[in-house]
């Protein structure tokens, strides 16, 4: 019998979920499990993995052996590969909205490890190994206790994580993308970024299609679609709607502004557009998530 899944219940209403998997499966398993271990790309994901493996990433591929850890986030696809019939890894997958400051200014798109254009794979040598080891180890109890401020201290040991990386970064990085579609995606993602967070009724999105952003960026859209297709795999109509979604849940769920003024700040010219987009996305209506919550 194949090993379950993790429940991704916590993920959903807390923002986080920390697992860890380590067991034997047969061959004809590992592909199938793999995938469904490590193929979620609708979180930022850091991982520890400590098996034989080959990992894709983006427009890599490359054969792992020993310790690494590896930063994902939704815009690029990735898969891995078994290479043995033993699966060791930890994982600790988290939405953007857990990790930012109360003022919502903070994005994990101004890190460098969740940035396109930066190396997102660390071989860690036996002591920082151990050390990510024991911080994954101390997520895990976390979340299985009933400490009321277990978001707090989780959200500090992915802040020790990313630290932990950084101390590594300058040294030789295992990935380094530069070609022309990951520097244009990357600009784009930036751009798009960039707009957000809404901070005041009057403010609005400038820009809110792929034209406007291709204009922005002195590109043709065709060459602007291409390119981030090519490079996250998702068109670049819904990272713009994603982006837009995730900022209309936040402006629902932390402010007191109507329906009307919200529609108007993302760029709907009335609010029948903004509450369509909105069920079509989530299958609610705004004003029923800002109820539940």
């Amino acid at each position: 019998m194949s090993p379950s899944l993790p429940s991704l219940v916590d993920l959903q209403l807390r923002g986080f979920k920390v697992y860890e998997k380590n067991f034997t499966l047969p061959a004809a398993e590992q592909s199938r499990l793999a995938a469904q271990v490590f193929s979620r790309r609708d979180y930022y994901k850091v991982l520890l993995l400590e098996s034989k493996c080959l990992l894709h990433y983006a427009h890599h591929s490359l054969e792992l052996d020993g310790s690494y850890l590896f930063f994902t986030n939704p815009h690029i696809p990735y898969s891995l590969e078994l290479r043995t019939d033993h699966l060791h890894a930890y994982a600790c997958l988290f939405t953007e909205e857990f990790v930012k400051t109360a003022d919502r200014s903070a994005s994990l798109h101004k890190s460098p490890l969740f940035r396109l254009g930066s190396p997102p794979l660390f071989k860690l040598p036996a002591p920082q190994a151990a050390y990510v080891r024991s911080i994954f180890h101390k997520m895990l109890t976390e979340q299985q206790g009933d400490y009321p401020f277990k978001g707090d201290l989780i959200r500090t040991y992915v802040q020790l994580l990313i630290h932990e990386a950084l101390h590594l970064q300058p040294a030789d990085p295992v990935l380094q993308p530069k070609n022309a579609a990951t520097r244009l995606t990357s600009l784009f993602l930036e751009l798009l970024e960039r707009q957000f967070p809404i901070e005041l009724p009057a403010q609005q999105l400038p820009l809110k299609s792929p034209q406007d952003f291709a204009d922005r960026l002195a590109v043709k859209v065709n060459h602007l679609n291409k390119a981030v297709k090519q490079v996250t795999g998702k068109p670049t109509r819904a990272h713009i709607a994603g982006r837009i979604l995730d900022e209309a849940k936040a402006l629902l769920l932390h402010t007191d502004w109507s329906v009307a003024s919200i529609a108007t700040c993302l760029g709907f010219e009335y609010p029948t557009y903004f509450q369509n987009f909105f069920k079509k996305h989530t299958g609610r209506t705004p004003l029923s998530l800002r109820r539940k919550a």
